[in-house]
């Protein structure tokens, strides 16, 4: 069975980078310690001196709650007090017209295109005309299950390469409460699906570039889907923000080993030895076979703005940059400026920040407001000091900036970083974290080399960083940062693998991914990383959602999920007392039957988690 992630794939088709310059030179691990050391409550021991772990972990929300126990059971465990139920899972219909899902066939693409994608990440509730409407990302599908019925474990037909082709995008489904179980409201006109073949009007800088136009869009304003996206964003006028990652595992190019590729195509993995991920889009689809639509690649890697309510047209926002997406965080500055946080998901890449040329209006007309302004990649220095670099001084056309925004932000001299993952920004307090999940390149690579920021060789277990802008404004260029967790294993290690002081034998996790805050300040931590539970890893068990103090720096672990998952996603219901929670991939080594057991086919799912008193939850 193939079971190669994309990260594993990128392995293969992402050679060491030539011309990348880190400005702040190559560090030692006593640089690291003697530099953080000035920063005092700062880098990496800023949660030095925590008081012992409590036996019971007290929620800013009002609640508390004991914390659980790693393990490696396949299914969802939870603390005592607190229940969990399925809202929807993959395959679930939309519509009364659409059959269940089989287990035997995995279903058709024409049932795929009526029901729910696969591997749910990002999520979002949104109020429209008095329904709650959960509009939710679907990154990808595992081939080995959505082709189980294959001997392959591959698409064979061209149904197949459709089946799995809409699989992706977006789910949008009103969901309501009926006698305390979440459910979708079958057949409601808001339940629709987003996938790699809705029509998406391009906005932006970009809008019209030569870098953009195709044979099938000789003017380079209106793209064809969106696919693989990872988290989300949510604006303050009620729109639903969805990034586009590993966009570039889906094209091909027909030359096969033959297939020379550019510069910039090396750079973000488009096509290496004219091969995809395994989709094999390209035989119902020629846009994806880069031979002969070399521009394709450029319309895809971009964040997404989508209505909930179906009124407008999505749109590709191409002022915020093309890389791999990880989710779009927005605040607002102190002048009223859209600021939007992005990372840049892969090894050695950047963390980005967004500021709106227009500002918001508060009940006016704010469509555009992610249309225009100018980005920015984060410069990180050894003493605690950090600013945002503008990618308009890299000497490049606006359209090329924007769509080689990687090129740009390596040529300002931005600092690379250990896989910026998801932003979140205090609702509480003018900061931001965000999670650096794993480098094994760190230390290793000339293009990546330690720095106070990411001082850890190799880096297998990831760090959370955070950052409080200067005046205490969004806006502002200039910020100080500081280390919030440093993964590890205290088990095992005494060093730096050992992680942070406020990691212990009872808490700790590795490859933090997803972060959100609650409403009421609490920091919700979900990994996507090693659930070996051996090694390096032992004692660490399946991956896991944490809550985290941002005052105190104490973490304590919440959820565990199903064998072999990632938990990513999160959202709450308006009443604050119900919290949905994403659980993808279950299975992807073949080792979970999560959420029905038995012979049945894993499947990605959202679970709604309450407590049992009926009190708020986040």
């Amino acid at each position: 069975m193939d079971t190669q992630s994309f990260d594993e794939w990128d392995e293969q088709h992402a050679p060491e980078r030539a011309g990348d310059t880190d400005f702040d030179g190559v560090m030692s691990r006593r640089l690291f310690l003697r530099g953080s050391a000035t920063l005092g409550a700062a880098a990496f021991v800023m949660t030095a001196g925590l008081a012992p772990k409590p036996a019971m972990a007290a929620s800013k929300a009002g609640f508390t709650f004991s914390p659980i126990a790693a393990n490696v059971a396949d299914t969802v465990t939870v603390p005592d007090g607190f229940s969990t139920q399925i809202v929807v899972r993959w395959g679930d219909p939309m519509n009364s017209a659409t059959p269940a899902f089989d287990h035997a066939s995995r279903g058709t693409a024409k049932s795929q295109a009526q029901a729910v994608g696969d591997n749910n990440d990002g999520m979002d509730l949104f109020e429209v005309e008095g329904r709650t409407v959960l509009v939710f990302n679907n990154e990808y599908t595992n081939r080995s299950i959505t082709f189980g019925n294959r001997d392959s474990k591959l698409p064979e037909t061209d149904d197949d390469v459709n089946k799995g082709k809409m699989a992706h995008g977006l789910t949008l489904v009103e969901v309501t409460e009926r006698n305390s179980q979440w459910q979708v409201v079958m057949d409601s006109p808001l339940n629709r699906r987003v996938t790699p073949d809705t029509a998406f009007e391009v906005v932006g800088p970009a809008r019209g570039s030569d870098l953009l136009k195709t044979s099938a869009d000789k003017a380079g304003t209106r793209v064809l889907g969106t696919f693989n996206n990872c988290g989300n964003g949510r604006t303050p006028w009620g729109t639903y923000l969805a990034c586009e990652e590993n966009f570039n595992g889906y094209f091909s190019a027909s030359q096969g080993e033959g297939f020379v590729q550019t510069d910039a195509q090396k750079r973000y993995g488009i096509a290496s030895g004219g091969k995809d991920w395994g989709y094999a889009w390209a035989q119902t689809d020629s846009r994806f076979d880069v031979s002969a639509e070399p521009n394709e690649p450029h319309r895809h890697g971009w964040v997404v703005e989508v209505d909930p309510a179906g009124r407008r047209q999505p749109v590709k926002l191409t002022a915020l940059g093309r890389f791999k997406h990880e989710n779009a965080e927005v605040v607002l500055s102190n002048d009223g400026h859209a600021v939007v946080y992005l990372g840049d998901d892969e090894r050695g890449e950047f963390l980005y920040r967004f500021v709106s040329r227009d500002t918001y209006v508060e009940g006016g007309d704010n469509s555009a407001l992610l249309h225009h302004g100018e980005l920015f990649a984060a410069k990180f220095h050894d003493d605690g000091r950090g600013e945002w670099l503008n990618l308009k001084d890299a000497g490049m056309q606006d359209d090329e900036t924007l769509v080689f925004a990687r090129m740009a932000a390596s040529r300002v001299g931005a600092t690379t970083m250990d896989r910026p993952e998801w932003v979140a920004a205090n609702p509480h307090k003018t900061e931001a974290y965000v999670a650096l999940t794993n480098n094994k390149y760190r230390g290793e690579r000339d293009s990546q080399p330690l720095n106070a920021a990411n001082p850890r060789t190799k880096n297998p277990y990831g760090h959370i960083v955070r950052w409080a802008p200067e005046q205490a404004d969004h806006g502002s260029d200039a910020f100080t940062w500081d280390v919030y967790a440093m993964a590890g294993n205290p088990t095992l290690h005494s060093d730096l693998m050992g992680g942070s002081s406020n990691i212990t034998p009872d808490n700790m996790f590795n490859s933090p991914d997803g972060l959100k805050f609650d409403a009421a300040g609490n920091l919700w931590i979900q990994t996507d990383g090693n659930y070996s539970n051996e090694k390096g890893f032992a004692g660490m068990g399946n991956n896991q959602m944490l809550m985290g103090d941002p005052e105190t720096g104490e973490i304590h672990r919440f959820m565990v999920g199903p064998k072999e998952c990632e938990i990513t996603g999160l959202t709450w219901s308006p009443d604050r007392k119900t919290m949905f929670v994403g659980i993808q991939h279950p299975g992807e080594k073949g080792g979970s039957h999560w959420p029905e057991g038995g012979d049945a086919v894993p499947r990605s799912a959202i679970v709604a988690v309450k407590r049992n008193d009926g009190g708020i939850i986040g």
